[in-house]
């Protein structure tokens, strides 16, 4: 099994609510973000091998939310340090290029330039 990340990952616990797209219900928050995969945070495991209609329900300045549709293959689901808690990472089949945005505008968000700071 594939262990390597050749891409970094961003952490994003509890930030953004993943939903099953099919059934608009909720199954977990985005643990982590790439542009190939994600790390679910879930109270159930997830099945592994198994491809997954997620939506993510992106918030706007307006207070409405804007979906982003993705299909992605549980690769793995492992308890997580928290009790009740599970990890599960995928591989992002499908998604469209406003995954990719959103990807940049956490990756902006959630970085820290110590250049920056020092000014």
């Amino acid at each position: 099994m594939f262990t390597d990340r050749r891409i970094e990952r961003h952490q994003l616990p509890y930030f953004l609510q993943v939903f099953n797209r099919l059934t608009d219900k909720p199954i977990g928050f985005l643990g982590n973000v790439s542009e190939d995969g994600l790390m679910l945070i879930s109270q159930l495991p997830m099945m592994v091998d198994v491809d997954f209609e997620l939506r993510l329900k992106i918030p706007t300045a307006d207070g409405t939310f804007h979906p982003i549709d993705l299909t992605a293959t549980c690769l793995w689901s492992h308890e997580d340090i928290n009790p009740q808690h599970y990890d599960s990472g995928f591989s992002v089949l499908q998604a469209p290029e406003e995954y990719g945005q959103l990807i940049t505008v956490l990756l902006h968000y959630f970085s820290f330039d110590p250049l920056q700071a020092s000014a």
